[in-house]
């Protein structure tokens, strides 16, 4: 048990430091073949925030834990909401005044409302992940043709300026931030697994817990440090992007790779509490009498109190 422990914290560790140097190696590899900032600001980015995530879940759906890779996704949606939006709003007020985040919370609720559709009936089969693909795909076209008409972004310029490598070093970062994302997955699955099994506990709540926190911290500290800038546009974005990138992705990949079967908790408890949350965030990011939104300190409070209120519950029911 206490290497299944050790498993966990060190997989958890190289996994946030290797996203972090994949993203780093992606974006200026992609500079260097002249790619335009703005398809390395919007996918290189979220799909490295979000890497974790995916190639957890995806290890999971092959290896046979379809709760470590669902609860991963979602768990790591309402980390995202109520305890690291919660956290950021606590430390510095996130105001709501970009008329593409505005765009994207409605679109966030129904992809969110399509998730709760699926798990209706306790499996995400391929036809189901399919159908969240092809969502994901025209997402995403719809999201870079928006940034195109809106022009130039702040994730983007500060790509620019961190990312003077020689296109050999970035290579290199690219392919052993790689190499590492998939080892410390792998890593964090067994040991996740083990003491899942040496507790009694179910996968899914493992995935809830501990795995969706720790896929989670790449999106903490992009968004702190951006609300800490003042940047809240930005740190409510990687909100939104990474919980899109959640629900259609990361699920969709891990459901092609393996259909995913599941009880009927997920429906009653973790897709009603990730619809919810949703639900809050869409209040707060449009305010009230078409005011400009603002998730407060207050707010986030409230956030944080839902996000420990569900552990709680979670844990209970143990």
């Amino acid at each position: 048990m206490l290497l299944a422990g050790l498993a966990v914290l060190a997989g958890l560790l190289v996994l946030v430091w290797s996203a972090d140097r994949f993203v780093e190696g992606a974006a200026a590899t992609a500079q260097h073949f002249s790619v335009p900032p703005l398809l390395i600001g919007m996918v290189v980015v979220g799909f490295g925030t979000s890497a974790p995530e995916m190639v957890v879940s995806a290890i999971s759906a092959a290896q046979g834990n379809p709760g470590i890779a669902l609860g991963n996704a979602y768990g790591s949606n309402i980390t995202n909401i109520a305890l690291i939006l919660g956290i950021t709003a606590l430390i510095s007020p996130v105001l709501v005044h970009s008329s593409i985040v505005r765009k994207e919370l409605p679109l966030l609720l129904a992809i969110t409302l399509l998730a709760a559709y699926q798990v209706w009936d306790g499996e995400i089969t391929r036809l189901d992940a399919l159908v969240l693909l092809i969502a994901f795909f025209l997402v995403m076209g719809w999201t870079i043709w928006s940034g195109l008409k809106k022009g130039a972004d702040t994730a983007v310029d500060a790509l620019e300026q961190n990312n003077n490598l020689t296109l050999k070093l970035a290579i290199m970062w690219l392919v052993i931030g790689l190499l590492l994302l998939v080892a410390s997955s792998r890593l964090l699955v067994w040991g996740a697994v083990e003491i899942a099994q040496g507790f009694g506990i179910s996968d899914l709540i493992i995935g809830l817990t501990i795995v969706a926190i720790g896929t989670s911290l790449p999106e903490l500290a992009s968004s702190v440090a951006a609300a800490r800038k003042g940047e809240h546009d930005m740190a409510l974005g990687n909100i939104l992007g990474s919980n899109l990138f959640n629900t259609l992705a990361v699920v969709g990949i891990a459901g092609m790779i393996q259909p995913l079967s599941f009880g009927s908790e997920v429906f009653s408890r973790d897709a009603m509490v990730m619809l919810f949350l949703t639900l809050v965030l869409f209040v707060l990011g449009y305010g009230y009498k078409k005011a400009q939104g603002r998730i407060s300190r207050l707010a986030g409070g409230f956030l944080v109190a839902c996000y420990a209120a569900y552990t709680v519950y979670l844990l209970s029911s143990i």
